[in-house]
């Protein structure tokens, strides 16, 4: 079976045998070294000041921005279930709420989040997606928050790229926290949420909110190459491998070129086929598509065609699949599964199989990479 949903990715064997090796205890001078190679590669990924590991899902990352770096009153956009789980997280915490609402196809505007921080000039902290996972989205996140920071500098910018980070490349400038999860693009097992900080966070954090998700006191100890709590220590073996795989096959620009160009002809081949695309700004992490028979074809795909894709939620249940497009992804595998979707749907009777999905994936990819 083939794994296509837009997380949990694969886990490449070699990252699967590393882990496999005999458990380390997280407070020794061993563990010690593999977490300084792990939080090093981290801040160079992120491109930020500082870097934090978490044992927990990408959840505990969003909770721990918030709970350390909102004081009062969140700004939140909330187009998918991930941009409604900030929203939630604000007001379990007892903190004031501004949300943004939209479609799930449609990105967040500047002029919107402008006017709400006109209308609320108390906001002290901004929270997005840079993809929404569940429709497939990309919000304009780097102009959104140059345009916050130009108003206001004083407003904390957290960034959600659990679906972004090791993607594409994200302008962090006017970014405070990025967030993302084990189980995305760095290809593996859920369970290690990561967050790169600004200095500007940093101080803010001071000296933290909460207990477990205290970034102050976790950072202070992650500085010392090593955790508050009991480290994630197989996931971050794991996470030292994935670096070394990303290296090997060409470093991370490529791997950004190599993503960018993959969703350019995968779009394309899906399009051609006769498919709509459903979110009106695409992420390079997923093909999203809506469609009458989504549950049709996500079924024959996986009982025929031995390939798992996701399907949609709440009001976009049965209607939409999303198609993984993160990591270090082989050729013949996306092949496989275009084709896949071309025979699902002749099976269904929607068109005639002509291999045209193969055809414009390869053309387009051979164009992108001359």
């Amino acid at each position: 079976m083939l794994l296509f949903t837009p997380g949990p990715t694969p886990v490449p064997e070699a990252v699967r045998l590393a882990m496999a090796e005999p458990t380390l205890h997280h407070r020794t001078p061993e563990f010690e070294a593999i977490f300084k190679e792990a939080r090093e590669s981290l801040i160079k990924l992120f491109g930020m000041d500082d870097a934090i590991m978490i044992a927990g899902s990408g959840t505990a990352a969003m909770e721990a921005s918030i709970i350390n770096l909102c004081k009062g009153k969140a700004l939140t956009v909330n187009a998918g279930k991930f941009g409604e789980r900030f929203g939630k997280i604000v007001k379990a915490h007892g903190k004031e709420l501004v949300e943004l609402k939209y479609e799930w196809n449609t990105p967040a505007s500047v002029e919107d989040v402008l006017k709400a921080l006109d209308e609320h000039s108390d906001i002290d902290t901004f929270a997005i997606q840079v993809c929404e996972s569940a429709g497939g989205l990309r919000h304009p996140v780097e102009e959104i928050a140059a345009a916050i920071k130009a108003k206001n500098p004083n407003i904390m910018v957290i960034a959600d790229g659990i679906t972004a980070v090791a993607v594409e490349p994200i302008d962090v400038s006017n970014i405070d926290i990025l967030i993302t999860g084990s189980q995305k693009a760095l290809m593996l097992p859920p369970g290690l949420a990561m967050l790169g900080l600004s200095f500007a966070a940093i101080e803010r954090i001071g000296k933290g909110s909460g207990y477990y998700l205290n970034l102050a006191s976790e950072l202070a100890k992650q500085r010392k190459n090593t955790t508050a709590y009991t480290a994630a220590t197989t996931l971050i073996i794991g996470l030292n491998k994935i670096f070394e795989l990303i290296e090997k096959s060409g470093g991370m620009e490529l791997l950004y070129r190599r993503t960018a160009v993959r969703s350019k002809a995968l779009l394309a081949a899906l399009q051609a086929i006769g498919l709509e695309i459903y979110p009106k700004a695409p992420a390079k992490a997923m093909a999203t598509i809506i469609d009458p028979n989504a549950e049709d074809i996500r079924k024959l795909l996986k009982t025929k065609y031995s390939v798992n894709v996701a399907g949609g939620q709440d009001h976009l249940k049965g209607k939409i699949f999303r198609i993984n497009n993160m990591g270090l992804i082989e050729t013949n595998e996306m092949l496989w599964v275009v084709d896949s979707i071309e025979s699902a749907l002749a099976d269904l009777g929607r068109r005639v199989y002509s291999g045209e999905a193969t055809k414009i994936f390869s053309q387009t990819l051979r164009e992108e990479l001359a």
